[in-house]
């Protein structure tokens, strides 16, 4: 147990970050008993990998994600979960980092309950929230304090957390095949410099082709009509090049609708509602 300070009459936590164990070993130590930390199988490791990078692209600015790193939940334990999401700001009593808010586990069904001990200290040490993916079922649960056990997650929900600037989907937790989907939505979203210099490229040759063919159509039916036209086409490419590179399914008729489009101002809401929809329905959604 921690230390007790009488003199505010609650547990004098250990830093976070002073070790029991010696670090970039596979070792924890759980009540005072020291615990061998077996190396992760296939499934276990790949889940592990996915989730650390589902979290990069989700996480808020102000915070860091890692993965294995020890955690001084008491005088007696020092547990590394899996993944875990923690301020960047140094913590300003001990110079040290702070504790994390998020950690996730990934478990089997077996280690299930196991994995309740590990939340269980976590969240005892103020760890705010924590969860456990179940590789083998595919499922996701979040520990409950007051119910002292997992509470299973609805897999079309989102963890919402002011950790995380992006809702974080639980289907990608879970499902591999909607990691890549998550975290290209999830950049998108926050604007990453390079998709948004990206989208600024397709715009500008989208433009230039345009233009071009503009200039050549606009000999015989005049120069304004030809580049308004060639304009708008090059608009129409580029927002089925987003769509196309985001995985939004085009069927003919939408297809034919964005390429007929001639009005500009059309063409550009539909190139900004591209950025974050997931739906033609999304995209073609009025006011």
């Amino acid at each position: 147990m921690s230390s007790f300070d009488a003199t505010h009459g609650a547990p004098r936590w250990p830093a976070v970050d002073e070790r029991l164990v010696a670090p970039e070993t596979r070792y924890e130590i759980a009540g005072g008993v020291l615990v061998h930390v077996s190396p992760a199988h296939e499934p276990h490791g790949s889940r592990h990998s996915k989730i650390s990078a589902l979290l990069e692209a989700h996480v808020a600015p102000e915070f860091d994600v890692a993965t294995d790193m020890l955690t001084r939940t008491g005088e007696t334990t020092d547990v590394a979960p899996d993944v875990s999401v923690f301020p960047c700001e140094r913590d300003p009593e001990t110079g040290g980092r702070q504790l994390e808010h998020l950690a996730f586990e990934v478990v089997s069904t077996e280690s299930l309950s196991h994995a309740g001990h590990k939340a269980a200290d976590l969240t005892r040490r103020g760890v705010r929230r924590v969860f456990a993916i179940d590789v083998e079922r595919e499922r996701a649960f979040e520990w409950s304090c007051s119910l002292g056990t997992w509470r299973r997650l609805d897999p079309n929900a989102h963890i919402e957390d002011l950790a995380l600037e992006v809702p974080l989907p639980v289907a990608a937790l879970v499902h591999a095949a909607k990691t890549d989907d998550a975290v290209a939505r999830a950049l998108l979203i926050k604007q990453n410099p390079v998709l948004e210099a990206t989208r600024a490229q397709d715009r500008a040759e989208g433009k230039a082709e345009g233009e071009a063919k503009g200039r050549v159509e606009g000999e015989a039916k005049g120069r304004a009509e030809g580049e308004a036209k060639g304009r708008a086409e090059g608009m129409a490419k580029a927002l089925l090049m987003i769509l196309a590179r985001r995985g939004v399914l085009l069927g003919a008729a939408a297809r034919a609708r964005i390429l007929d489009e001639r009005d500009a101002e059309q063409l550009d809401r539909w190139l900004d509602r591209a950025m974050t929809c997931t739906t033609l329905a999304d995209l073609f959604a009025e006011p």
